[in-house]
C-alpha cells in the first residue's frame, strides 16, 4: 500500500485522472453506504459522487485543497483532504475534511497513516492550526485523541443522518 499526495488527477500514479474519479467516487459511495458521516446521505447515487469530486478537483487546482491517497495499485483504499482557509486572518489554519477508508480495509491503520502524511503536508504549506468535526461517537474521534488533537466542543443536532436523525458533530484541533 503506498501513502501519497496528488497533486492533480492526472499527475497520479493511478492509470488516469478518469480512472482515479471513477475509484474516489467508489470509495465515498462505500463509505456513505456504511452509514460514515461524510457530508452526503443515503441514497448517494454514482453522478452525484462524480460531481463531488469534479468540484475537489476543481479545488485542487485553484490551490486551496489537497488530496491524499492511500491505493494498492490502482484501487484507492482511503483518502483524506486537507482544505487550506483562504481569508487573510487564517492563512495559518487548514481543515481536515472527508477522511474515508473503504470498508474492505478498515482495522488496518489506513487512516492514521493518511493522518500523518497530513500533518507534514499542512505544515510544508505554512499551515500550523489544523481543525476538524466529527460525527460524536465515531471511532475517529479515537484515532484525532490519540494523534494528539485536542477536543473543542460540541454542537449538537449538527447534521443530519441517513436514518432521518440529526446528531452532533465534536470539534477538534491541533497546533503544529
Amino acid at each position: 500500500m503506498d501513502i501519497s499526495v496528488v497533486e492533480s488527477f492526472e499527475s497520479t500514479a493511478l492509470a488516469s485522472g478518469e480512472h482515479l474519479k471513477e475509484e474516489l467516487s467508489s470509495l465515498l459511495i462505500d463509505c456513505v453506504e456504511s452509514g460514515a458521516s461524510v457530508g452526503f446521505i443515503h441514497p448517494f447515487v454514482h453522478t452525484d459522487a462524480m460531481a463531488y469530486w469534479e468540484g475537489v478537483e476543481a479545488d485542487m487546482s485553484s490551490g486551496i485543497r489537497k488530496l491524499i491517497l492511500a491505493h494498492d495499485g490502482d484501487k484507492v483504499l482511503g483518502s483524506v483532504q486537507l482544505c487550506m482557509a483562504d481569508k487573510r486572518n487564517a492563512q495559518h489554519r487548514a481543515e481536515v475534511e472527508k477522511l474515508m477508508v473503504r470498508t474492505c480495509a478498515r482495522g488496518k491503520g489506513i487512516a492514521k497513516k493518511l493522518m500523518l502524511k497530513l500533518e507534514p503536508l499542512a505544515l510544508e504549506l505554512d499551515r500550523t492550526l489544523i481543525v476538524l468535526d466529527t460525527r460524536k461517537g465515531d471511532v475517529a474521534s479515537t484515532l484525532y485523541l490519540n494523534l494528539g488533537y485536542s477536543f473543542a466542543g460540541e454542537i449538537p443536532n449538527f447534521a443530519l443522518s441517513s436514518d432521518g436523525e440529526y446528531e452532533a458533530t465534536v470539534l477538534f484541533y491541533k497546533e503544529l
